[in-house]
């Protein structure tokens, strides 16, 4: 799977492709504009677009009628980001931008946040390369699950986000899964749907569950209930067999469950809505995504059992390349499916979001300057943002320290 998507229309979501070819030298402009909806949110939301072109002789390259490019996608959890690559990985437009503060009620509009910050990706994709994008895929934060109505997409509830833990739920999945199974975490997807069909009153015959990649991507390719197997892990589903187990299938809420597909398979052309306003081509199509963890395990481009990678962004993950699958919940370890490996690892509640809640970019920088990475610290600290933790040990009581 990782030559595909390094090589074909598949997935393209690689967020640090290859440097340009030898050669080629990168002429790289910086543009920082804001859309007039931003003067309503309290915080403006800024986008930084990079074009890269190759230059010889200084003459720009044009493309040829026949190249094609990939645009992937990342949505984080401050914020999201685009990519657009040829088939060698060569990076021809990058750009960034953090979520509205919508409001809904007390608490923010995730949901309409995401899709804003969508569109506005899709409208900072330079329009000269539009035509070229040949297929779209994206990434997002694993476990983060919506709950919408299966005939309009439309949310019924707010989205529970990746790290949400739901307790009330754990017991009941216990229950019913295998011993130390993924879905025996409090933030897993399985114990956010339970949580919701135990506690919501609301008509559940038109309901419907996907995670926050299968939505947003849904908005592109307009079919219903599309999810991929990296999605759908913590929600019970099995990679290795690929189908949802009896176990899960028995329970009265599995009328909600996605169809699954591996990541990067086609779902279907790009709305022609969409094609019109932002003029991409009419054979764009859109693929099945993945979890923002695999994203980055697959642009560090480790490729041989035994490479491991850490992603360090407002949580801290790990991603081990490994020909055996693992799994024991107590430890918050589990296997997503690579093709015919696994990626085992888990992720933290830890990260750079509770340092942010302590302190300014301008402390964080000039503490960062006494660090010396080749002596470990003799502190004793553990920070969290809230009480519980995931990985490497599963414990919802565990406090800050």
């Amino acid at each position: 799977m990782l030559s595909s998507i390094t090589h074909s229309s598949t997935l393209s979501i690689l967020l640090y492709p290859l440097s340009p070819k030898p050669g080629c030298c990168s002429s790289r402009k910086l543009n920082v504009r804001t859309h007039p909806w931003e003067k309503s949110v309290e915080k403006s939301v800024k986008l930084r677009t990079m074009v890269v072109g190759c230059k010889i002789d200084n003459q720009e390259m044009g493309f040829q009628a026949s190249e094609r490019l990939y645009l992937g996608m990342d949505f984080g959890t401050s914020g999201a980001r685009y990519a657009l690559i040829d088939k060698q990985g060569t990076i021809h437009a990058e750009g960034k931008r953090e979520y509205p503060n919508y409001m809904k009620e007390d608490s923010l509009d995730w949901a309409l946040s995401w899709k804003t910050t969508l569109f506005s990706l899709l409208e900072d994709v330079p329009v000269h390369l539009r035509p070229l994008v040949s297929s779209i895929s994206l990434d997002g934060t694993s476990a983060t699950t919506l709950i919408i109505d299966s005939k309009t997409g439309e949310p019924l509830a707010r989205p529970y986000l990746y790290n949400e833990s739901c307790p009330d739920a754990l017991p009941l999945v216990k229950s019913i899964a295998p011993i130390n199974h993924t879905v025996c975490s409090g933030s897993s997807t399985l114990c956010k749907l339970v949580s919701w069909w135990n506690n919501d009153d609301s008509d559940k015959k038109s309901t419907m569950l996907l995670h926050q990649a299968d939505w947003l991507l849904w908005l592109l390719h307009g079919q219903l209930g599309v999810s991929d197997y990296n999605n759908a892990l913590k929600v019970g589903y099995d990679p290795e067999a690929d189908s949802y187990p009896d176990w899960l299938l028995s329970q009265p809420y599995a009328q909600l469950l996605p169809t699954v597909k591996a990541p990067g398979t086609s779902i279907g052309h790009l709305k022609g809505d969409i094609r019109t306003q932002f003029g991409f081509s009419e054979d764009c199509i859109v693929c099945t995504g993945t979890t923002d963890s695999i994203a980055a395990f697959l642009a560090a481009r480790a490729t041989k059992p035994g490479k491991a990678v850490t992603s360090l962004g407002s949580t801290l993950a790990i991603k081990l390349l490994s020909t055996t699958r693992i799994e024991d919940a107590r430890y918050g370890v589990y296997s997503h499916r690579l093709d015919d490996k696994w990626l085992v690892g888990g992720a933290s509640n830890t990260g750079g979001a509770v340092l942010k809640e302590n302190f300014s970019d301008e402390q964080l920088e000039k503490l960062s300057e006494h660090i010396n990475p080749m002596e470990a610290s003799p502190l004793d600290y553990y920070p969290l943002k809230s009480v519980g933790e995931r990985f490497p040990v599963a414990n919802l009581k565990m406090e800050p320290r």
